[in-house]
């Protein structure tokens, strides 16, 4: 339905239905509550569950440098007291009806969810809403969460298989905030103080930058209605305040190239070999996707095959691509025996270079798509995974796609789309990182 309105563009006040039931997706409706709150659902009558969340359309890319890791801070601040509720009664009563609940903090929004029963959703609405809307960020917590940041930091810097993704991205976007981690750094959270992060808080979580989102066995008008008396006090000082427009394009990114290298004493070596990618709503996506999917995708997938089974070169190898609002990045991560990188590396831009000259063919195109098309419905048919889909549709999109409209998409990609996809992302200049028993200087 291109013809419904984003949710910057509509009345405050009102309700317009997104998409009907019957393209992949129940019915979507959309609330626009005075001073910019949106609250979009997705009914699913068939099931026994529902998903609830709020996502803060401010993520790891919108801090500066000195507050690297805010976001994130912020993020597990959230479940320690609001005025009504300390942090264990948050807990017991999300634990008491067996909620899946907990929160993650992206580059580009935060979310903190719970998926309930169907008969426990304003549970979950006043429990969450309660924590969004009026936490009190108590400086006692502040310290001790301090510390909990720091030996997560600890623990991502113990696991190279996860720290491999920090060190390409630091290297690739290494003059923006895509570039820096997530959970910031040892002197950026040491630094942070409450102030500060109350601050953030006050800034970045008022009625326009937030998005509600639920789906599941649910009634649209009782969760407005719920959410709406909880953020009452904030959308009254919000005035005539809209929401956000979707985060799409922005200025042009710089994208590094080269090799970057973090030696360590490891008993593998991981690695991520990659190309400068495409903005998530650039045309070309569905191509490039499925691109991904046939060189490494899956057991069948061409780096599968010739790397691990052909070759017994490494365990782990897969080809995927990150997207944001106006860049991203196609990238092979592969782990393998130290002694192994060369030939593992060598493999890895034959495959490449092979794809950017010849594409792929008719049957891996056939078995690409068909492996995304079912892992694409698989991974949606439950209410936490619509509840995602309707945030991120509000957040990063120019309008909400239906299931049917995505397999749609992915149905009309042909060997030339993935041709031209490959030909233009897999011939741009290579990116890479290591991390690995190897001396700084080492050529791979």
């Amino acid at each position: 339905m291109s013809s419904v309105p984003i949710a910057a563009e509509q009345e405050p006040g009102s309700t317009v239905t997104v998409m009907e039931p019957g393209t992949g997706s129940g019915l979507v409706r959309r609330t626009v509550l005075p001073g910019g709150l949106r609250v979009v659902t997705e009914a699913m009558p068939g099931l026994r569950s529902a998903a609830f969340g709020i996502s803060a359309t401010t993520g790891s890319r919108d801090e500066d440098r000195d507050h690297a890791g805010s976001a994130h801070f912020l993020e597990h601040l959230l479940f320690k007291g609001t005025r009504k509720r300390d942090a264990m009664a948050i807990s017991a009563l999300l634990d008491s009806v067996g909620a899946d609940h907990n929160a993650y903090t992206g580059k580009e929004h935060t979310c903190y969810y719970a998926k309930v029963l169907d008969r426990d959703l304003p549970l979950a609405v006043d429990v969450v809403g309660d924590m969004v809307a009026d936490s009190v960020l108590d400086a006692g917590e502040v310290e001790t969460e301090r510390g909990v940041i720091l030996e997560e930091i600890a623990m991502n810097e113990d696991e190279p298989a996860d720290l491999i993704d920090d060190v390409f991205a630091e290297h690739v976007f290494a003059d923006s905030a895509l570039g820096r981690p997530i959970l910031g750094t040892n002197d950026t959270i040491g630094a942070l103080t409450r102030d500060r992060i109350m601050e953030q808080y006050r800034s970045a979580y008022v009625p326009g930058e937030l998005v509600v989102a639920a789906a599941g066995n649910l009634d649209h008008d009782a969760v407005v209605a719920q959410v709406e008396a909880l953020f009452a006090r904030q959308s009254a000082a919000a005035g005539d305040a809209r929401p956000a427009r979707p985060r799409v394009g922005g200025d042009p990114v710089r994208a590094y190239t080269g090799t970057t290298l973090v030696g360590r004493d490891t008993e593998q070596a991981h690695l991520i070999l990659g190309r400068e990618g495409l903005a998530r709503t650039d045309e070309r996506w569905y191509a490039l996707r499925v691109l991904g999917s046939a060189l490494g995708g899956g057991m069948s997938s061409r780096l599968f095959q010739e790397v691990r089974e052909k070759r017994g070169l490494a365990y782990a190898v897969q080809a995927f691509h990150s997207s944001y609002a106006e860049t991203g990045a196609f990238q092979i991560y592969a782990g393998c025996l130290p002694d192994k990188i060369d030939e593992v590396l060598g493999v890895c831009r034959e495959e490449l270079a092979k794809a950017a000259a010849t594409g792929i063919g008719g049957e891996e195109l056939e078995r690409a798509k068909g492996q995304i098309k079912g892992s694409w419905v698989l991974g949606s048919e439950g209410s936490n995974s619509r509840m995602g889909r309707l945030t991120v549709h509000e957040l990063d999109y120019p309008r909400h796609f239906s299931l049917d409209d995505d397999l749609a998409l992915f149905d009309a990609v042909t060997e030339e789309d993935v041709a031209e996809a490959a030909a233009d992302v897999l011939n741009r200049p290579e990116m890479l990182a290591v991390i690995g028993p190897y001396e700084q200087g080492r050529a791979f």
